[in-house]
């Protein structure tokens, strides 16, 4: 019996989850509690609505135009996609069959290294990971968990020359700082197979989901970063021989 997918929402033109245009589904559930996650309400495993890879290919294929043409795809968001590990292949393989173009933007917490993993990663033409702090300690205090699986995931892709984007959330006293950025560009400075690092300065887009779900929003107080503090994030990237970009 074909295995069904959990999911929270979906956008049908993003231009910011990938290259071009893309088709953009939110999957339901992660385990990661970021203090500053913007989609609160994706965490439970539970909620959301089930559908089939044939319900998510019926809407789809209708935008291939505009995804084609821009040099766009598909693109598995959360939440955390890679929760749903199977479906998710199912999926990709769906498009891979369409000539879709397809992107997996996970923070890899990968608990178990099934075949399920190589298998989806086989149908996967991008992986964008999210790092969110090199220092575990403030890791655990920021996401909840720790960051070690996350590590254990970029180390694995490197090592299956995986084309990567790394996504980095600069968030002013907790990820801004240079040793955390230097221990970020020391591990990644030798991984050939990331093409680049995305800079993503704090924002409080999702402060109001904490607040509709009646619960204490953590970063408050916390402003966005500034020019000058992304600059310098960016110019410290760089330094280690990567492409950043913000």
């Amino acid at each position: 019996m074909p295995v069904k997918g959990r999911i929270h929402s979906y956008e049908s033109c993003g231009t910011v989850d990938g290259p071009g245009i893309r088709y953009i589904v939110f999957f339901q559930g992660c385990l990661m509690r970021c203090m500053y996650c913007h989609n609160r309400d994706t965490w439970d495993t539970h909620g959301g609505t089930e559908v089939s890879v044939d319900d998510l290919m019926k809407e789809l294929v209708t935008y291939r135009h505009f995804m084609n043409a821009s040099g766009g795809g598909v693109t598995a968001s959360g939440g955390e996609a890679i929760l749903q590990a199977e479906f998710v292949r199912d999926w990709f393989r769906a498009c891979k069959k369409e000539g879709i173009n397809t992107c997996l933007d996970t923070n890899g917490f990968v608990r178990r290294y099934e075949p399920v993993i190589d298998e989806l990663l086989d149908v996967t033409d991008l992986v964008m990971l999210d790092i969110k702090e090199m220092n575990d300690d403030i890791h655990q205090k920021l996401v909840g968990v720790s960051n070690h699986r996350t590590l254990d995931f970029a180390r694995y892709l490197a090592k299956r020359n995986k084309r990567t984007w790394l996504r980095y959330v600069v968030v002013p006293g907790w990820s801004d700082d240079d040793q955390s950025v230097h221990m970020l560009g020391e591990f990644t400075k030798d991984m050939a197979n990331i093409e680049k690092i995305e800079l993503l300065p704090y924002h409080e887009l999702g402060k109001h989901k904490w607040i509709a779900m009646g619960e204490e929003y953590g970063l408050e107080g916390v402003n966005p970063p500034s020019k000058e503090i992304m600059d310098r994030v960016k110019g410290i990237l760089e330094g280690y021989g990567h492409k950043v970009m913000y």
